[in-house]
């Protein structure tokens, strides 16, 4: 301030003005680029990417019915686990007992049926279903689900709703963190290292061993996802199941997966979401 005390009035004024305007210059411009920084989120990012025309229904019935079955058997199994334990939370404990109710990886000659049948798939692929099936698994792990749960939103109480966003997240952290611990564990090459010629645009080394598909995340992910919301907005149920299959679709039409892959994580991702819903008092 000592350079002002010589400027007379009106320019001792105009230069403070001066000095505050580059100050708050400065400080919009930091606040604008932490601002830029910042990823956005699921709602943004399915804004910025919208969904292309999608598989239909025929395509998709078959691994959409073999998911569904694997409620029953959840809810049944989740049943031994909730008599013993109640409904207090203990995420390690149950990542334990959910981990060993996942059934034991397929044979390998009932895995190399189920990669012929991917091998199949493969062969009828279209541009319109590379495209379809690129969205969905850039999306289909978290941001369709956040971004449904944001619509369910907008019709409750606040408080419900931040309750029912930090469930969701705990379940699809919860369903990453045991189906890569399984994946690890089992070590099931991905179809497309078992045959890198059908996805030539990973650029899989010879000899390679990994990523391992031992249950799908995607389906961990999906199932864990679709129970919960299914439970929070029932009648809303039968969207989430069609997108659910649209996903799991995807993994066997782009070779990231085989059938026994998403099965296996559908009935992990549902104990996930019964293990949330009970945990959370729903």
């Amino acid at each position: 301030m000592n350079a002002l005390r010589g400027i007379k009035w009106p320019y001792a004024v105009i230069a403070l003005l001066a000095v505050v305007a580059a100050a708050f210059g400065l400080l919009h411009a930091a606040a604008a680029s932490a601002s830029a920084k910042k990823k956005p989120g699921a709602t943004a990012r399915i804004k910025q990417s919208p969904p292309p025309a999608l598989f239909s229904d025929a395509q998709i019935a078959a691994i959409g019915e073999q998911a569904s079955a694997q409620r029953k058997k959840a809810d049944a199994l989740f049943a031994h686990w909730k008599t013993a334990h109640g409904t207090t939370r203990d995420d390690k404990a149950f990542a334990a007992w959910a981990a060993q109710q996942v059934p034991a990886p397929p044979t390998a000659r009932q895995r190399t049926a189920e990669l012929h049948q991917v091998q199949a798939l493969a062969k009828t692929r279209t541009a319109a279903g590379k495209k379809a099936a690129t969205w969905l698994e850039l999306h289909g792990k978290k941001d369709i689900w956040k971004l449904y749960l944001h619509d369910q939103r907008e019709l409750i109480p606040t408080a419900q709703g931040t309750a029912e966003k930090a469930e969701l997240k705990a379940a699809l952290n919860l369903a990453k963190t045991i189906s890569d611990q399984l994946a690890a564990k089992d070590k099931q090459p991905a179809p497309f290292v078992l045959d890198p010629t059908l996805r030539p645009d990973k650029h899989i080394k010879p000899g390679a061993t990994g990523p391992y598909s031992y249950p799908s995340r995607h389906a961990t992910r999906s199932a864990a996802a679709v129970t919960l919301l299914s439970a929070l907005s029932p009648h809303r149920a039968a969207d989430y199941e069609w997108m659910r299959a649209e996903v799991l679709y995807s993994r066997l039409y782009m070779a990231g997966h085989v059938t026994s892959d998403l099965t296996a994580g559908t009935l992990l991702g549902d104990l996930i979401g019964d293990y949330e819903l009970a945990t959370s008092g729903h």
